[in-house]
């Protein structure tokens, strides 16, 4: 019961941090808006005077490009209001009291990843709906297109979860890492079809990045939702994404023993 309870706690660190500000949600329901709205305007002004591109149409291209947007809500809260980023913990030497709790480390950030995401998934689940309703984005061609669809996209948010957790455990052996974890977001967000379906860049690009685990956390979920991905290969790509939760359970796994090594009393 006491572990179930410290679950809990741990899980809605971060959302209680937003839930308490109502400015930030507003703020947060802003921007998404206008984020949403200035997207669905872009892909629809590209696709004006063509009928297709590379090839997805222009309901394809809107579609995947307001879902990737959407999607970026479950796992984009404010975590450093509450001083409960990694890179601030090994900032403040405050690191050691994630070892000096009850739950150990790697249970408390993968609890606290719940709740962040669970929480993200309200948000992008409601603005699924309304721009359903509003015809900005094109309802799946099929029941099993959708249960695919559910499957891949569970899959990505897991080898996102890793993802993200190699990027903060780089800061257990990094002295200054500020400058190094904004461009490995950013090579996170572009490899993985945030800003742009991985089609439209240049052959090169989309065969690197198919070696690494990027465009499993976003591409493959959004490709099978718009029907880029047809249902008889989806097998594969589901494959692929199970094989990158694997590898990535497995090497985070031993960086968080590596990591513990490196943590003193006196701080980071």
């Amino acid at each position: 019961m006491a572990s179930v309870l410290h679950g809990w706690r741990a899980a809605r660190v971060t959302p209680l941090g937003e839930l308490h500000t109502p400015p930030r949600m507003t703020a947060v329901l802003l921007r998404l808006t206008v984020q949403v709205v200035l997207v669905a305007s872009l892909w629809r002004g590209l696709y004006a005077h063509t009928g297709t591109t590379a090839g997805l149409g222009r309901d394809q291209a809107v579609s995947y490009a307001v879902l990737a947007v959407l999607a970026s809500r479950l796992r984009e809260l404010d975590q450093s209001a509450g001083r409960d980023m990694v890179l601030q913990h090994m900032h403040f030497g405050t690191i050691v009291y994630w070892y000096l709790r009850p739950l150990p480390p790697q249970r408390y950030y993968a609890l606290r990843a719940l709740g962040e995401q669970l929480y993200g998934l309200a948000w992008a689940l409601a603005g699924y709906l309304v721009c359903l309703a509003a015809g900005v984005v094109e309802p799946p061609e099929s029941a099993a297109v959708a249960g695919v669809f559910v499957v891949s996209m569970l899959l990505g948010q897991w080898v996102l979860y890793y993802v993200m957790l190699v990027l903060d455990q780089l800061c257990f052996f990094t002295i200054r890492n500020n400058a190094a974890m904004l461009i490995l977001i950013f090579a996170q967000n572009l490899l993985s079809g945030v800003y742009a379906p991985l089609w439209f860049f240049p052959d090169w690009f989309i065969t690197l990045s198919g070696f690494l685990p990027f465009q499993a956390t976003l591409s493959v979920p959004l490709s099978i939702y718009i029907g880029r991905i047809e249902l008889a290969d989806a097998r594969a790509q589901l494959a692929v994404q199970v094989a990158w939760v694997v590898v990535l359970a497995l090497f985070t796994r031993w960086v968080w023993r590596r990591a513990a090594r490196r943590v003193i009393s006196q701080g980071g």
